[in-house]
């Protein structure tokens, strides 16, 4: 493997501390929901098939550890399982109206937070930020998706 630039090495320690920050803060309300069992309802949220089958793949864990987080948020009442209207015999995950809540209130906290910290930047900083981030995570993303080459 080449070896890392200073540039590479300094958005990586950013991207840490971001995530650390974006944790914290979305666990900041007024229901502290552990920072596994967060992912998971951010999860459950963004998939369209939300079995723990393919929540285990999103939360890069195994499926029985995603089976005991999803138990976890079910029995705090932040998940519901539902039947899937597809396929009766399947249960879906869902978020409940306080599972919804807690998202909404993490992502307006998280709003805020970003907000606040590019308040003094111009628009058209903001722009290229916006622009060079997006492009960064589209990157990290395909990356992902391709297989690695043996």
């Amino acid at each position: 493997m080449e070896e890392l630039d200073a540039y590479t090495e300094t958005v990586a320690a950013a991207m840490v501390r971001v995530r650390r920050r974006q944790t914290r803060g979305a666990l900041a309300g007024e229901n502290r929901v552990p920072p596994a069992v967060f992912r998971v309802l951010e999860a459950v949220s963004t998939l369209e098939d939300a079995t723990v089958g393919a929540l285990a793949p999103a939360l890069g864990v195994d499926q029985p550890r995603a089976s005991r987080l999803a138990a976890q948020a079910v029995s705090e009442g932040w998940l519901q399982r539902v039947a899937d209207q597809r396929d009766g015999r399947k249960a879906v995950l869902r978020p409940t109206a306080l599972g919804d809540r807690i998202l909404a209130d993490a992502r307006r906290r998280r709003a805020t937070a970003t907000a606040a910290a590019m308040a003094d930047w111009t628009e058209r900083e903001r722009a290229e930020f916006a622009r060079l981030l997006g492009r960064f995570v589209d990157a990290m993303d395909a990356a992902e998706a391709t297989p690695p080459e043996s």
